[in-house]
This record gives C-alpha cells, sequence and structure tokens, in this order.
C-alpha cells in the first residue's frame, strides 16, 4: 500500500489530456468535498507544465467557486497569459462537471539576485520540544468528536507539530495567532516544482482555523460552515519540504461570515520561504442546519 506522501505525488503528477490540458484525481480518504490544499497545488503543477523549468513560480491568487467532488476527476485548463522575457503568467481553470470550479493566476520568474530583507522568524519552541501528532492523538482522541478523531487517525503526507495546543482542547476564546510547524511525513524528490506544489498544498492547512481562535470555534465546529474562498501566495526562497518548516499565523479581521488569515512560513534555520494570505467562509448555521450536519458527519 502506497505511503500518505507517496499518494500525494501521485495526486500531483497530472495526466496531459492535450496542450494546455491537464486531468488530475483526489485520493479516496473519505472527504466529501476535495481539499482546497489539492486544486491549489494540481493547478500549480498544470502550469508548471507549460513554463520553461528554468522560471520558478513566485506568486499565485485563486478563487475557490464550488466544492471539489472526490468520486470525478478534474480537468485543469491552462491558459498561457504571457512569456516575456523575464516574467511568465498562466492563468489556471479547474473544472468538473462542465462548470468551473477553481480559477487561478501565477506567476514565474527567472531567478535574479537583488536587494533583500525579511521578517525575523518568531522565538519559538523547536518542534522537538514539542507534542507530536501520534501523542496529541493518543492523549486527546479519545474525547475529540468523530469526525475530528478520523481526522487525526488517518495517515497523512504533512505533519503538523502547534506550539499551542489549547485551540485544540478547549473552547477558550484566544488571541487570533497560531504557529505551527510542519513538514512532509516521508521522501520527496528534490524538483523544485514539486517541492513548491507540496509547499502549495501544505499552505492551505491551519489558516482558515486561525480565523475562528477568537470565538472559541474550530473548523470541525458543526454549527459553522467553513470554505477558503480565495488564496494567495508569494514565493521568496528554495525550500525543503522534508525538514521542519514552521507557519506563523494571524488573523486581522473577521466580518461578513468571513475570516481573514495572513501567513509566513519560515525554515527552521529562520529564513522566510513564503508568504500567504486567505479569506475563507466562517458561517453561522441555523440550528437545524447544524443538526443536519452532526446526524450526517
Amino acid at each position: 500500500m502506497a505511503s500518505a506522501v507517496e499518494t500525494l505525488l501521485e495526486t500531483l503528477d497530472l495526466e496531459p489530456l492535450e496542450i494546455n490540458l491537464f486531468r488530475g484525481r483526489s485520493p479516496k480518504v473519505g472527504w466529501q468535498r476535495v481539499f482546497g490544499g489539492q486544486v491549489i497545488g494540481q493547478s500549480l503543477v498544470a502550469a508548471q507544465r507549460t513554463v520553461d523549468p528554468e522560471r520558478r513560480v513566485h506568486s499565485l491568487h485563486a478563487y475557490f467557486m464550488r466544492p471539489g467532488d472526490p468520486e470525478n476527476p478534474i480537468v485543469y485548463e491552462v491558459d498561457r497569459i504571457r512569456d516575456g522575457g523575464s516574467f511568465t503568467t498562466r492563468r489556471i481553470v479547474a473544472i468538473q462537471h462542465g462548470k468551473a470550479i477553481f480559477s487561478m493566476s501565477a506567476s514565474f520568474q527567472i531567478r535574479e539576485k537583488g536587494l533583500e530583507h525579511a521578517f525575523e522568524m518568531p522565538d519559538i519552541p523547536h518542534p522537538d520540544q514539542l507534542v507530536s501528532e501520534k501523542e496529541l492523538a493518543e492523549q486527546f482522541i479519545d474525547h475529540a468528536p468523530e469526525n475530528v478523531r478520523k481526522y487525526w487517525q488517518r495517515e497523512r503526507p504533512i505533519e503538523l507539530r502547534p506550539t499551542d495546543l489549547t485551540h485544540y482542547v478547549s473552547k477558550k476564546k484566544l488571541p487570533p495567532f497560531q504557529n505551527v510547524w510542519f513538514r512532509a511525513t516521508g521522501k520527496l524528490p528534490s524538483d523544485p516544482a514539486i517541492q513548491e506544489a507540496v509547499l502549495a498544498y501544505a499552505s492551505d492547512m491551519t489558516l482558515l482555523d486561525t480565523s475562528l481562535f477568537a470565538h472559541g470555534r474550530a473548523v470541525f465546529d458543526p454549527q459553522l460552515q467553513v470554505a477558503s474562498l480565495d488564496h494567495a501566495m508569494w514565493f521568496h526562497r528554495p525550500l525543503d519540504m522534508e525538514a521542519w518548516h514552521i507557519y506563523t499565523q494571524d488573523s486581522p479581521n473577521a466580518s461578513g461570515a468571513r475570516g481573514l488569515t495572513r501567513g509566513s512560513i519560515f525554515s527552521a534555520d529562520g529564513a522566510l520561504i513564503a508568504s500567504t494570505a486567505q479569506e475563507g467562509l466562517i458561517r453561522l448555521k441555523r440550528a437545524s442546519d447544524a443538526k443536519i450536519s452532526v446526524s450526517g458527519s
């Protein structure tokens, strides 16, 4: 049986259908809808397949329009907007059942030297000092809701180690900040394109949840309807997804049934690798809807 990382690599390895046209599939893990990071990662791979390998992605801007169906393939159509002297621009549309479910613009650049500065990594505990996912599950899984237990018990391609577990074990209202260490759980190719696609996949994890800290709620709350609405990402420096990275996040605003979260991704030695921003739906359900959700989960 393939490991979770091997399954992720297979998921990101799109099938070419025609020039500028690719097909992706979803792993069978029991989700009712496709994980947003998967669509981001697959869209980036589709764009990469149409770009000179010497040009690396430096930014992407995406919108989620419809939930993806994990039981059916997703077709990715790439529009070659521009091939300039230094920059390349692509637009990608993910299509399922004849309708667009996701769109993304991505820009690629030849590596150049220039002025440099970056924020410093926050002073936080090293992952070796924190509770592992396995230890976390052993301590708290028996008291968690069924959907949370299923999530933590499943083998996953990305390991997460939050620096503070309060949000995960209580409904206490907290400042809207979060720091999470993460890395791939297995061996990855050194190809920069694959490393970037895996980072794009992981970048959708935990962001939306941070916007709920101030309200004492979590993404698994049956009283909430949560979904990513848009996602932006900027790639600053080379990376190694087999090594630990820290995802430091803050949520400056929640209003209009939406929550905004910003993120900075640092390598363990303090280099700023990437920046993210995401707005997500955090809508309170009616009481009748929440009951249906609990009984159907």
